[in-house]
C-alpha cells in the first residue's frame, strides 16, 4: 500500500504505452475523415469562411496531420515526431481556425491532444512500441 502512494513510478512504460495507443487510435479516427468527401468539404469551408488561401490545402493538411500522428502513436514509431506534428497541427486548430486560444470555451478538445503529445514529446512511446524495438534503450 505504499508504493500506490509513494511518488514512485509504478508501472510507467506500460501506463505511457496504453495512453499513447488510446490517443493514437482516437487521433486516426479524426484523421481518416481525410477519405470522407462531406466532412472534407465541411472542413475546407472554415477556411473560405475565413479567407485563407488554398483553403483545401489547410484542411487536408490539417486531417493528414492527424492521421499520421495517429500512425505514429499507434505504432510507437518516430514518437517524439508524431508529438510534434500533433501539437503543431492542433495549436493551428486552437490560435488560427478555433477560438483563438480560448482553452476554458471551445477548444479543450484539441488542447487535450495537445498535452497528451506534450508527455510523448517528453517520455517517449513507453513499453510496445517500434521505437523500442529499432531504437533500444541507451542507459
Amino acid at each position: 500500500m505504499n508504493k500506490f502512494f509513494s511518488s514512485s513510478p509504478a508501472g510507467q512504460d506500460f501506463g505511457i504505452a496504453l495512453v499513447r495507443l488510446i490517443t493514437g487510435i482516437l487521433l486516426v479516427w479524426h484523421g481518416w475523415e481525410t477519405f470522407d468527401a462531406e466532412k472534407m468539404k465541411m472542413y475546407t469551408g472554415w477556411f473560405v469562411e475565413r479567407k485563407y488561401a488554398n483553403p483545401a490545402a489547410w484542411a487536408y493538411a490539417g486531417k493528414i496531420a492527424e492521421l499520421l500522428a495517429g500512425i505514429g502513436f499507434v505504432l510507437g514509431l518516430f514518437t517524439r515526431l508524431a508529438a510534434i506534428i500533433a501539437i503543431v497541427a492542433f495549436a493551428g486548430i486552437i490560435f488560427i481556425l478555433g477560438d483563438k486560444g480560448k482553452i476554458f470555451q471551445g477548444d479543450q478538445h484539441p488542447f487535450l491532444f495537445i498535452l497528451l503529445s506534450v508527455v510523448f514529446l517528453f517520455t517517449g512511446p513507453g513499453a510496445l512500441s517500434l521505437d523500442g524495438v529499432l531504437f533500444k534503450k541507451v542507459k
